[in-house]
């Protein structure tokens, strides 16, 4: 009896400090399910039956953007840029760079499709290889 109690408290005390965040560790707030609630492309605002179906799920430094089919690749960011590597799907073997936001659960993306360079600014007018999208996290019901 005695040596169940002792386990119990032993697992109980273990469990409890896995719960526990280690200072200077904290969650990724890029990660999660975005669903695109506006989209341009080189000027041109897309319209929203075009995107309806898209989402894109940010895990850590890994990325899948659906739509048509399933684009898979990583992705690092830091400090509003963002570089995109695709690994699997239309884009394999591509990279991307971006500008991003996240604002209220928002996060607003701003591709430059030729990989040449950041954009400066969120905005695609008058640049053809600039891709803009606005994203809502999705919420679990």
């Amino acid at each position: 009896m005695r040596s169940i109690l002792i386990c119990s408290f032993l697992a109980i005390f273990i469990m409890g400090f896995t719960s526990i965040k280690q200072p200077g560790c904290t969650e990724n707030k890029l990660n999660g399910t975005w669903l695109p609630t506006a989209q341009e492309f080189g000027g041109t605002v897309l319209p929203k039956g075009s995107f309806e179906t898209q989402q894109l799920i940010i895990n850590d430094s890994t990325y899948i953007f659906s739509a048509e089919s399933l684009d898979k690749g990583t992705l690092s960011y830091q400090d509003g840029k963002m570089d995109i590597y695709g690994k699997e799907g239309v884009n394999t073997g591509k990279h991307f760079s971006a500008l991003y936001k996240l604002e209220n659960d928002e996060l607003t993306i701003c591709y430059n499709l030729s990989g040449n360079g950041y954009p400066e600014v969120f905005s695609t007018k008058g640049k053809p290889m600039f891709f803009l999208s606005v994203y809502k996290r999705s919420v679990v019901k």
